[in-house]
């Protein structure tokens, strides 16, 4: 008799687990309690994938042997806990897809950064030839990869919500870019719930892996005292340390693995601002775990063309510089963006706050900020935390009208940041939504 599988949630991660799935031979049936977009429904119908939009059909899924959940779903939503309920396990797509394949994995986690930092992985890997693929969080879900091609290599960007359905679930090298408050309304607003859900990256690691963190993050280093790693751990930091790892010394990044030794001017490198220091350690640690030639690595952290919506720069308009940094939805992402400003700030921020602490970006905003747009459909955290701090606090509630706001505000020099430090999800389909729609407006300046 065969294993039936029931999946929750028709998107991306959804339906790359149902077709795998159905081509391993289980009873497959998807549910999605919202509408599936038309490419999602006719993948799972030409699969021959049994399937159900707009509501969750409990006599369905109360029979399975197995839930795969969508990392968008929570586990506090009824119908999770009537699977819990019945005792069914329930796991990622990640965890699903791990059990059918045999590639090397590079695994991507951390608060900010992992998408910078993976797409530079997957560039160093391109660039040396090895047959590789971009999973996870970034372009195509693993599960779909898994059921569809056949790589050698997968670099996977993991989400925390992602490791919260992971039990075998073990990369060859684990990289931990940063732990800060974020997504705290899935975690009961505790920080240490949030922390173990990063962490469970090195859950399965054994002592013939790797493992690249942050040294310098006052969360990770705390954690790794109270925690037993077994997998070989190679740090980087913005300050020199002993033994292998990377590191900023004299204005260059060094990386230093097994005897083997890369130097390179920081100035080379093609992203800019500390937190990209940290995104190109990480990724040139991996590279030459990898083996990957110096000449590659040094080629890939100097030519790498940069992440859309990440500090993205648009246009420049009238000597006003436009950036698009929509991908920032949290307050650590800000943090790092303002920090990598050289000029003044016309600041566009706002959207869903997740719970910020905005005490954290008092220091930058008065130094560099000379007004916020504040972009949302209740600005009011924004407004009590700035006004007085910023000459400059203005309301709006379209991207059309923040703009051109920030546009009138700016002055020749300035920098017109989009950089929300929230979701996006009040007045607009995503942070690509949000992103797309700023470089259109900026575009019809």
């Amino acid at each position: 008799m065969k294993k039936r599988i029931v999946i929750l949630g028709g998107g991306e991660s959804g339906t790359g687990s149902a077709l795998l799935a159905m081509r391993k031979g289980y009873d497959v049936f998807l549910s999605d309690s919202g509408k599936i977009k038309a490419e999602y429904r006719d993948q799972l119908t030409s699969s021959g994938t049994e399937w159900e939009e707009g509501a969750h059909t409990l006599k369905l899924i109360l029979n399975a042997d197995e839930v795969v959940k969508s990392p968008g779903i929570p586990d506090e939503s009824t119908v999770v806990k009537e699977i819990h309920k019945k005792g069914i396990p329930v796991i990622s797509e990640i965890e699903f897809a791990f059990r059918f394949t045999g590639s090397y994995i590079i695994g991507v986690t951390g608060s900010n950064g992992k998408t910078t930092t993976t797409l530079l992985i997957y560039d160093i890997l391109k660039r040396a030839g090895l047959n590789v693929s971009a999973a996870g969080n970034v372009g195509k879900s693993f599960a779909m990869q898994v059921a569809t091609g056949k790589y050698e290599y997968f670099v996977v960007e993991l989400s925390s919500f992602q490791l919260d359905g992971i039990s075998e679930f073990r990369p060859d090298i684990a990289v931990l870019m940063n732990i800060t408050p974020d997504h705290l309304d899935r975690y009961g607003n505790k920080m240490s719930r949030y922390i173990d859900s990063k962490f469970r990256i090195t859950k399965n690691l054994t002592r013939s892996d790797n493992f690249i963190y942050c040294a310098d993050d006052e969360i990770i280093a705390k954690e790794l005292t109270r925690r037993n790693i077994e997998a070989v751990s190679y740090p980087f930091s913005a300050t020199p340390l002993e033994g292998e790892g990377a590191w900023i010394e004299n204005d260059k990044l060094i990386i230093k693995t097994s005897n083997s030794e890369i130097t390179m001017l920081k100035d080379q490198l093609a992203l800019k601002g500390r937190h990209n220091n940290y995104n190109s350690m990480a990724a040139g640690i991996a590279g030459q775990l990898l083996k990957i030639r110096k000449e590659t690595i040094r080629e890939s952290l100097a030519g790498f063309r940069g992440v859309e919506h990440r500090l993205e720069s648009v246009l420049r308009v009238r000597g006003i510089d436009f950036v698009n940094d929509s991908k920032a939805t949290n307050i650590n992402s800000t943090w790092y963006a303002l920090e990598s400003m050289e000029s003044t700030v016309v600041w566009i921020a706002g959207g869903i706050d997740k719970g910020n602490d905005y005490s954290m970006l008092y220091g930058l905003a008065v130094e560099k900020v000379r007004a916020i747009v504040c972009l949302g459909t209740d600005n009011s955290r924004i407004r009590s935390a700035f006004e007085g701090k910023v000459p400059s606090v203005t309301e709006t509630s379209t991207m059309e009208e923040a703009v051109r706001a920030a546009y009138s505000l700016a002055k020749k020099g300035d920098t017109v940041l989009l950089s929300p430090a929230c979701a996006s999800f009040d007045l607009f389909d995503n942070y690509e939504d949000r992103g797309m729609q700023f470089k259109n407006c900026v575009r019809n300046l």
